[in-house]
């Protein structure tokens, strides 16, 4: 199994530098831009499947990505991005932004998705992923929060 990952393009809340977990909000024309220059890079590479996140960003993204080749799409609420819960829609200097993604710390929030959870959430994924497509190249299209799980289980990182 090949894995490639992309993030969904730019939207209004990230040039404002708010944090955005489930929050569902549109590309903006940065992010349909972005899209579209992903959609570039990767015309080359034989996908045979795209996963991706049930938010908006993410399927606009995934289906830019996608407008000219006709790939299945699957979506998997697994790999939307972290619950931001209390802190959704501030800047990340408004609250300890380390110490909400510290494995290590796995701060227990009243409404946020705690670190291990979240993890074990994109863990469970791509475990699935892995089964169900062993022999397939797959593109994930998701979130930044969801690259560090992604990266960590492919590279072996504990935490």
């Amino acid at each position: 199994m090949a894995v490639l990952l992309t993030r969904h393009g730019q939207t209004d809340w990230n040039a404002l530098k708010k944090v955005q977990g489930k929050a569902d909000i549109e590309l903006n024309e940065k992010g349909i831009e972005q899209a579209n220059d992903t959609k570039i890079v990767l015309k080359n590479e034989n996908i045979d499947l795209i996963v991706c996140s049930p938010l908006t960003r993410a399927i606009q993204t995934a289906k830019i990505i996608n407008s000219d080749r006709n790939i299945p799409i699957v979506f998997d609420e697994r790999l939307s991005e972290r619950d931001f819960g209390e802190f959704e829609g501030m800047a990340n200097t408004e609250f300890d932004y380390e110490a909400f993604w510290s494995y290590k710390q796995n701060i227990q929030y009243q409404k946020a998705e705690n670190i291990k959870k979240f993890f074990q959430r994109v863990y469970s994924s791509l475990d699935d992923i892995h089964l169900k497509y062993e022999n397939k190249q797959i593109l994930i299209v998701a979130h930044a929060g969801v690259s560090i799980p992604v990266y960590c289980y492919f590279k072996g990182i504990p935490y």
